[in-house]
């Protein structure tokens, strides 16, 4: 793969891990060549790449953008990860110490993440525990599989969760961890899937995605409390679009 197309592919899929970009949000071909310094054809065969991993799509009118899931979507990714994680912590014979050295040290940054209030860093780090379990167990292909599955279950919180649970997921965790560090790894896998069913439960799947929801914001009375003489205007920067959550919400990851 050329390299300025790998460059584009993981730009964008960081940062939809990171849950800095929303779903829906269109991603302009001339415009990402133009930040990437790089020809509409090198964006294309990237964006065409994320089309296959299922975190953008394509159509007529609109170019590329981000994928919205739909509710059924949502209960599919949510249980496509049950299985696979689930399977992978049940395929252990035993942990090595450096990986449960490892997991013990990201569990820790997510706990420092929280204490110190840093959004965007706990919810990175709280998506990233699940990529990293099985990065440090070595096996690439799942690491790949989940990081895809982390992407959209991230994109479907930005959706349909309503409220942040960081403090709970990040004790999951560390439970989870503590679990395998005492060779129980039935019950580690067990605590995986209690841990996923809560973050899916959490989602309010009735919802209706508001595409209509930054507009509405702007132009509600309230933004024009104290006779503003025109209409507020905001900057929003492409890469970051944590503050148009369809319900108001931070855009963050809590799983």
């Amino acid at each position: 793969m050329n390299p300025a197309t790998a460059n584009i592919e993981e730009a964008i899929l960081s940062a939809i891990l990171a849950g800095r970009i929303n779903p829906g949000t269109r991603l302009g071909e001339q415009k990402l060549a133009d930040l990437f310094g790089v020809s509409r054809t090198r964006v294309r065969e990237a964006m065409m790449r994320l089309e296959t991993r299922g975190v953008v799509q394509v159509s007529a009118r609109r170019g590329w953008y981000v994928v919205e899931p739909s509710a059924e979507e949502a209960r599919e990714a949510f249980q496509t990860r049950r299985i696979i994680e689930t399977g992978l912590l049940h395929s252990l014979r035993e942990v090595p110490p450096d990986v449960l050295k490892s997991l013990k040290e990201h569990v820790a940054m997510e706990r420092d993440a929280i204490g110190a209030g840093d959004v965007h860093s706990r919810a990175c780090l709280l998506g990233d525990f699940h990529i990293h379990l099985a990065d440090a167990l070595g096996n690439r292909m799942l690491t790949e599989i989940i990081r895809d599955l982390t992407a959209r279950t991230t994109l479907i919180s930005m959706l349909y969760q309503p409220t942040e649970k960081a403090e709970e997921s990040s004790h999951d965790h560390e439970d989870i961890v503590a679990a395998m560090e005492a060779g129980d790894l039935a019950g580690a896998a067990r605590l995986m899937d209690e841990h996923i069913g809560k973050v899916e439960a959490g989602l309010d799947l009735t919802a209706k995605p508001d595409p209509l929801a930054g507009l509405r914001a702007l132009l509600s009375p309230a933004a024009f409390a104290g006779n503003a003489p025109s209409v507020p205007h905001t900057h929003v920067h492409p890469q970051d679009h944590s503050h148009s959550h369809s319900h108001g919400h931070p855009a963050t990851k809590e799983d």
